[in-house]
């Protein structure tokens, strides 16, 4: 049975979120469709919030914590990605942003990702295509063809439900049939790794 690894990142500021639980209903959707097609799945959410000095911190200095490192490593050692942000000013939130800004550029080449947002009202669902969409495109990710939006009348029944639980359904289903057709992940290289010994190092010479 091969293993597959699931990281959602919920870029979410409140607590209870909105972004939080539509973050886990599509990583539910994703995991059933993986375990359904044979696959062992391991979840592992990501809240930003819990990370936002670090990731500040990260971007003035340029050397992450060694809780920001962590979470930076369980990213890009995922088979899929599932990222979802609340939607401020008609685009995706400052933290979200940030955060993949301290990415390295190359973590996501080729990644499949599922991209969603949550919004107060559904217009804010056009921010996915053109501002969502095209950072994880910048970032060479295989993004799946169905995003996903949520407004607050989908939590409260006053919208149509089904069709969100369709989509995510949908959405769920695309991801994992883009990580079942992926070589499982073998994890990241380790960017802060010393590859040269200090007495190499004290010596002057170099390794290569």
């Amino acid at each position: 049975m091969t293993r597959r690894t699931l990281v959602v990142i919920s870029a979410g500021l409140g607590q209870p979120s909105s972004t939080r639980l539509l973050a886990d209903q599509l990583a539910a959707a994703a995991r059933d469709e993986l375990v359904r097609r044979g696959a062992e799945v391991e979840v592992r959410t990501v809240e930003l919030r819990e990370h936002a000095h670090d990731v500040v911190n990260h971007l003035l200095t340029g050397f992450p914590s060694a809780a920001l490192r962590e979470v930076l490593a369980t990213v890009t050692g995922a088979d899929g990605l599932i990222a979802v942000t609340p939607i401020f000013n008609a685009s995706y939130n400052g933290l979200f942003k940030s955060f993949f800004d301290v990415l390295d550029r190359e973590a996501l080449a080729d990644r499949p990702v599922l991209i969603g947002a949550t919004g107060g009202t559904a217009r804010h669902s056009l921010a996915l295509e053109h501002a969502v969409r095209p950072m994880f495109g910048y970032l060479r990710a295989a993004v799946v063809p169905t995003a996903v939006f949520a407004a607050p009348e989908d939590w409260s029944g006053e919208g149509d439900e089904s069709a969100l639980r369709a989509r995510i359904r949908r959405a769920g289903a695309e991801l994992a049939e883009q990580v079942e057709r992926r070589p499982a992940a073998t994890g990241p290289a380790d960017p802060f790794a010393l590859t040269t010994s200090f007495e190499q190092l004290l010596a002057g010479r170099d390794p290569s």
